[in-house]
């Protein structure tokens, strides 16, 4: 059963509680949810799929993760300016990724961009080599692990079973 038809699923379950408890609110309709969660637990071994509230929860894991990174990185770039350091050297570096071409590897290179300190600047044609302007080089290879252990990683929960 598609994750899709999990989620409506619930929601229908959601609804139906509503209608059968005669409340029509907010508390109703989350008390509906968490009926119909419950439900699709105990007969969650006749799903082939993952059951949809991993699937939901590593996505609010990765939304969490670029806020994360767009707070500490934007402080690391407003302290370069406040106080600058004459020791950077910025630069370009290869990095190859894990991801499948498409909306996974769109998504990485989105997360990126929106990070101060990094820039994509090209895709390969085989779209398995990223060349990544960095605010410094000397750091280069702690941003290629930085990478992906956060962004490919969550990415991946995301996007595969």
């Amino acid at each position: 059963m598609p994750l899709a038809f999990q989620l409506l699923l619930n929601l229908v379950i959601a609804f139906v509680w509503m209608l059968l408890m005669r409340d029509m609110t907010i508390s109703g309709f989350l008390v509906g949810l968490l009926i119909g969660l419950l439900l699709m637990t105990l007969m969650r071994r006749f799903f082939p799929q993952p059951f949809y509230p991993r699937k939901v929860w590593a996505c609010v894991k990765l939304l969490g993760l670029l806020l994360k990174e767009l707070i500490v990185s934007s402080f690391a770039v407003i302290v370069q300016i406040i106080k600058p350091k004459l020791t950077l050297s910025p630069g370009i570096f290869a990095y190859e990724t894990d991801l499948k071409p498409g909306w996974e590897l769109t998504l990485l290179c989105g997360l990126m961009n929106l990070t101060p300190g990094t820039l994509l600047l090209e895709v390969s044609h085989d779209e398995k080599t990223l060349y990544i302007h960095a605010m410094d080089m000397k750091e280069a290879h702690s941003v290629e692990k930085h990478i992906r252990e956060t962004f490919e990683k969550a990415i991946m929960e995301v996007t595969r079973s």
